[in-house]
């Protein structure tokens, strides 16, 4: 990795460290280290594009056109869904190629409930570990222990009550889940509307009803408590699913998004570079209108995309998880 992202994750690291040994090595305090560590770790990706790479050559075009981390994996969500059969853990030689091949920071998905491909993923050297609903769901009924990995793990969320269960699991992430794969973004806006809006009920309540809230939301109250007075998430609220274009990338940062992951729309576009490119810029400089008419220009073909209102419910990969 390049010397400034080993720099400023080891300075977390050692921050973290230091929170949790401070005192009564308690599971409280063990489990407010690591959640400093990680959580720290994706903070520095604020404001910035994820993208999907399926090969090396593709993670130095994400590289060279800004993009803050890219997600190692070996189809995209678009070629998942015309493919069909179960989606599982990337090859390992495949990530490690990436590994080397980058000096940002490299993620990698994990079934949902597949703890083990977690533990592969973790021990391979990933930056992140993404829990994803794109590939095919390991075990229906539980979400994987994120407590008991040193990486820090992104997961998805719909709404408020699903993000705050993924956190309490020890997610250091978290992005609206949008629609994988389809070059749509009506389902990432209804996401992310739907997981501000209801932060903003929850901080309008008295304390004496988010005990209520919190029974509601299925989620520690001590969780919910912490949201209705930050008026935000405790970790960055990334938005994902759909974003093909620089438009939709500065209409998700306009409406509340930490950072953006693209996945299909750039690899399956036109001119790949110059989109990514695009995207990024837009990313940075979503409130300048100018400066996405520039950007928006000459860029080639999108992806060709899917209606989601066409996708019959088993196809609907936000729907995976609970």
């Amino acid at each position: 990795m390049a010397p400034d992202w080993s720099e400023k994750r080891r300075h977390i690291m050692s921050q973290g460290q230091t929170a949790a040994t401070a005192g009564p090595a308690t599971d409280s305090a063990r489990h407010a280290g690591t959640a400093r560590v990680k959580r720290g770790m994706a903070e520095m990706l604020k404001g910035g594009v994820i993208m999907d790479v399926v090969t090396a050559e593709q993670a130095r075009i994400a590289e060279d056109a800004g993009a803050v981390a890219v997600m190692a994996l070996e189809r995209v969500p678009a070629d998942i869904r015309a493919q069909g059969g179960v989606a599982r853990m990337s090859d390992p030689d495949m990530i490690s190629e990436i590994i080397e091949a980058v000096s940002i920071p490299v993620m990698a998905k994990a079934r949902i409930g597949h703890f083990v491909e977690a533990q592969v993923l973790q021990a391979l050297g990933v930056d992140y570990v993404d829990e994803s609903e794109v590939l095919t769901p390991a075990d229906p009924h539980h979400h994987i222990d994120k407590w008991s990995f040193t990486v820090p793990f992104v997961c998805g969320a719909t709404n408020l009550g699903e993000a705050l269960r993924r956190i309490a699991e020890g997610a250091a992430m978290i992005r609206s889940k949008g629609e994988a794969g389809t070059g749509e973004v009506s389902n990432a806006v209804v996401h992310m509307r739907t997981i501000r809006a209801e932060i903003g009920r929850l901080s309008a309540l008295p304390a004496e009803e988010l005990y209520a809230a919190a029974k509601e939301l299925r989620a520690p109250v001590e969780l919910v408590a912490e949201v209705a007075r930050l008026g935000h998430l405790p970790v960055v609220l990334f938005t994902a699913g759909g974003i093909a274009t620089p438009a939709d990338a500065a209409l998700m940062m306009q409406l509340g998004a930490d950072g953006v992951f693209v996945g299909s729309g750039i690899f399956k576009s036109g001119d790949p570079a110059r989109r990514a490119r695009a995207i990024v810029e837009a990313t940075t400089m979503f409130n300048d209108p100018d400066v996405l008419v520039k950007v928006s220009r000459g860029l080639g073909e999108a992806m060709v995309g899917i209606n989601v209102a066409e996708l019959p419910p088993a196809a609907r990969y936000a729907d995976r998880g609970w």
